[in-house]
């Protein structure tokens, strides 16, 4: 024993010796688990019997379980009975099913089942109805704007993720906006005219959102990257080549372009030309293949729009005589469907586009209607809609991104009321919401499939955005939430401060303690803050000359070139001073005493003053 106390000195404690305790997992688990299942059964029951006891009247009395837990004291062998507090239960409750069942009270009449399983029921059926009923989904709550300029906006592009908007107008400005790093202020953080004097008509990013098409009015697409620069310009194409698949490029105005859905480096055109081109973006010198819309006679007509389909194996386009035709992608020659009287002829079809699961076609018109097209059955159109004014060559018109409404925006004169975004339900074609945007047209419509938010070009310069903050993901909601920044309107007049450790005590320049003592120093002195120079009053002082105005040249001009002395004579003003120069001479006549010579001039005589009287006749004959 005596070794076991001078190692329990040494070591600091004792029990040296002893058997080792031994556990048993399994039944530290067993009872770990049952211990568990026991306190969710409480926790429930008293859930329960809240939710009971919420219902009745006010004088109810709350009956309340109160167990010990020993399951935390080792020390303890024997649980304490569960004690009840309150009234005497009813007898039909005293001794029937387990603890649970005995605190329960029985529910009002007319309640059936278990209230907070009720409301569960209830939020599910709302959620279902919302589900079912499109117009709930439309995020329309919130709106922000965007002012691109004060003319028509024309395009839209917004790029896959959602994080930045491009948007292109009639002033040809294209203006570059960053939802992430825009702030309440809302400015563009980029403009730039890529196409010089010819406005924007469609804007869109690749499927990789790197490079951005941009469509004018000029003869010649562009391709430029996120921050602006160009990428690749189309090549034009010889306008007096008759056969325009044997040219290069276009040779006209475009009207339009897309890019492909699949592939990252293909693009699409349409000009006045009367041909849909497609592009590589990696080859500019030449266009990919040529499809040449044709009439009912065979004859040229021109593409107002264009767009693949959404697995991009087709190509459609919609043309000035009112027909839509459809190209297969890898055959140019023949049209694989063809509506000849989809719209009225002489209307600019101004936009067409496939619904996200390919079967559906829509087609907004410049004869005021939208319509369906089934492009299995692509004779007569599944449904139409009438009365939507369209002023524009470039009016939209989308798909909801879980495919049920289709949108669209309609054209107003000025002062003559609002531009609506008009919402029609696919399947019935009814009319099912609107939004009135501004007093101006609605041009420009984008229902972005990932954030959930609408985008909206208008004719009177604007941009809006529409989103949900509950339905709707980042986007607007990004630039909402950031206090707008404040501008700094200190005036930097210190010089900079240059550090020289090594330098001796005498060279060093002193340490500026505060920045603003040194600000207000340098505000008192005149030629650190550039003080104006006051004006000159009185003869001039300082080099400076007072008499109207405070330069040199004013002086010059008001007192010698506008002294406007006008001598009636000039001879007599030349030589004025040529008798008292002659009489005292003393610039140049002194000079040439010395070696002037004295005049000798030959007397005339009698007879030569004669001769000279003579006529002139006899001087010849003689």
């Amino acid at each position: 024993m005596s070794g076991d106390g001078d190692i329990s000195s040494v070591m600091g404690f004792s029990g040296f010796g002893k058997k080792a305790r031994t556990f048993d997992l399994d039944a530290i688990f067993e009872q770990t688990r049952r211990t568990a299942i026991e306190r969710s059964q409480q926790v429930l029951g008293r859930f329960t019997n809240m939710m009971s006891c919420s219902i009745l009247s006010p004088g109810c009395v709350t009956i309340l379980k109160q167990e010990s837990e020993s399951s935390s004291d080792s020390d303890s062998d024997s649980d304490s009975d569960s004690e009840l507090i309150g009234p005497p239960l009813p007898p039909q409750h005293t001794a029937q099913g387990d603890a649970d069942e005995r605190l329960r009270l029985p529910l009002p009449p007319g309640f059936t089942g278990s209230t907070a399983q009720s409301d569960d029921d209830d939020e599910g059926e709302e959620q279902d109805d919302d589900d079912d009923n499109p117009v709930k989904k439309i995020p329309d709550t919130h709106e922000i704007t965007l002012q691109h300029g004060t003319r028509t906006v024309s395009a839209l592009g917004l790029d896959p993720s959602g994080a930045r908007l491009v948007t292109g107008g009639y002033d040809y400005d294209v203006r570059f906006w960053d939802f992430a790093g825009m702030d309440q202020a809302l400015q563009a953080f980029r403009s730039l005219q890529p196409c010089e004097c010819h406005q924007i008509k469609t804007l869109q990013y690749s499927i990789t959102g790197d490079v951005i098409l941009v469509v004018s009015g000029n003869a010649q697409a562009k391709v430029l990257d996120r921050d602006g620069f160009n990428v690749m310009e189309c090549v034009k194409g010889d306008q007096y080549i008759v056969d325009m698949a044997n040219t290069k490029g276009h040779t006209a105005m475009l009207n339009s372009g897309c890019w492909h859905p699949k592939t990252k480096e293909e693009f699409m055109t349409c000009s006045n030309d009367g041909t849909v081109r497609t592009w590589d973006v990696n080859s500019e010198k030449k266009h990919k293949s040529v499809f040449k819309p044709r009439s009912f006679q065979g004859k040229k007509v021109i593409p107002t729009c264009c767009t693949y389909s959404r697995d991009g194996k087709l190509i459609a386009a919609g043309c000035q005589d009112g027909t839509i035709q459809i190209w297969d992608r890898n055959l140019s020659v023949h049209t694989k469907f063809h509506c000849r009287q989809a719209h009225i002829p002489g209307s600019d079809t101004s936009c067409l586009s496939f619904s996200y699961d390919g079967r559906t076609l829509a087609s907004r018109g410049g004869d005021d209607t939208l319509k369906m097209w089934d492009i299995r059955n692509f004779r007569k159109p599944v449904n139409v809609a009438t009365g939507l004014t369209n002023y524009f060559t470039m009016t939209d018109c989308c798909f909801s991104p879980d495919d049920n409404l289709v949108v669209t925006g309609t054209s107003v004169k000025k002062d003559e009321g609002n531009g609506k975004l008009v919402f029609f339900d696919r399947a019935s074609f009814q009319k099912v919401y609107e939004i009135e945007v501004t007093n101006a047209s609605v041009i420009r419509c984008l229902w972005h499939p990932k954030l959930n938010q609408i985008m909206v070009g208008t004719g009177n310069g604007l941009a809006k955005v529409y989103y949900d903050p509950v339905r709707s993901h980042r986007g607007a909601k990004l630039c909402v939430v950031k206090s707008q920044r404040k501008e700094k309107q200190a005036e930097t007049l210190t010089q900079d401060y240059i550090i020289t450790p090594h330098a001796l005590p005498m060279f060093r320049e002193a340490r500026q303690r505060s920045t603003r003592k040194q600000l207000e120093k340098d505000r008192l002195d005149p030629k650190k803050s550039h003080k104006p120079e006051p004006p000159v009053s009185g003869p001039g002082r300082g080099g400076r000359v007072a008499a109207h105005g405070g330069t040199l040249s004013s002086f010059i001009v008001k007192n010698i070139a506008l002294d406007k002395t006008d001598d009636s004579n000039p001879r007599e003003a030349i030589l004025r001073h040529a008798k008292e120069a002659s009489d005292n001479p003393y610039w140049v006549a002194p000079a040439y005493t010395m070696t002037q010579p004295d005049p000798v001039f030959a007397e005339e005589s009698d007879e030569d003053e004669e001769a000279d009287k003579e006529p002139e006749w006899k001087k010849r004959k003689i």
